[in-house]
Parts: structure tokens; sequence; C-alpha cells
């Protein structure tokens, strides 16, 4: 039962797709979009997922590709901006005051084998917004099939 909900699902998604990306259109309209002009062309930010792309035309038409992002140094600052944060709160808690409101205290430190490995929480958090990006496309796929059946009744 499961497998044939699942192929009719398949079916119905390779059925819509060519439709709906026939006629997808940036939802500027919306605000999921930020377009910001460039020499090369626009620099598209997606509101929703923070994504930015550089769009230029080619010639083939317009293209939009992912601008690339140095990972490392976001990473590197959380990390700093973390340690800070904890150091402050410790200050303030070694001086008897208590923590502003809505600030928790520091959880006890991890022992070596809580911690996961470097980098695989950067790659989860990486897997986990594609997967939600691919949901997000999805749902409004199906909410776009729905709106042309109702058109064409």
């Amino acid at each position: 039962m499961i497998a044939r909900a699942t192929a009719v699902f398949a079916v119905g998604f390779c059925l819509l797709a060519p439709a709906y990306a026939e006629e997808a259109m940036p939802d500027t309209a919306g605000g999921r979009y930020a377009f910001n002009k460039v020499t090369d062309g626009f620099l598209r930010l997606d509101m929703q997922s923070g994504e930015v792309s550089l769009c230029s035309q080619r010639s083939v038409g317009w293209t939009c590709q992912a601008a690339p992002e140095d990972r490392a140094v976001l990473e590197s600052e959380i990390a700093r901006l973390r340690s800070e944060n904890a150091a402050l709160k410790k200050e303030i808690l070694a001086r008897g005051l208590p923590l502003p409101a809505g600030a928790l205290p520091e959880p006890p430190a991890a022992q070596d084998g809580d911690r996961l490995p470097p980098g695989v929480n950067s790659d989860l958090n990486r897997v986990m917004a594609f997967v939600g990006r691919v949901w997000h496309h999805l749902v409004e796929m199906i909410a776009q099939a729905q709106k042309q059946a109702l058109n064409k009744s």
C-alpha cells in the first residue's frame, strides 16, 4: 500500500514538474527575493533561506549561481562570540548578579565522548536547509498545480 502511494506521488510529481517549471516566476511581490543591481547583473537575496545568488544574462537566458560564502570565517566568528558570551555570563554570575531576562546560564561542558566530530554540525545544518528548500518547493508545486486545476475547471 505504501509502495503504491509512493508510486502515485512520484508519477504526479513527474507530471506536474514540467508545468510548474514553465510558469515559475520569482515571488518578488510577496517579498521572497530582494534584488540589487551590480556590474555583472543582479544579486538575488532569498529572504526565506538567506541564500545569495548572482544572476546574469547568458546566451540562453538568465541564470543565477549561488554566491560563494566563506563558511570558515563565519564559523570562527560564531565560536568567538559564543566564547565571549559564556565569559560574560560567568562574570555576571561571579559577581552575584542575576542574568538578564531571557538569558540562560551556560550548560555544563560536554565530555569528550559527547561531542560531534568537527564539521558534522555544519554539514547537518546544510543538509537540513537543503531538505527544507526541497520540501518548500514541493509544497509550492502542489499549490500551483491545484490553482491550475481549479482554473481549468
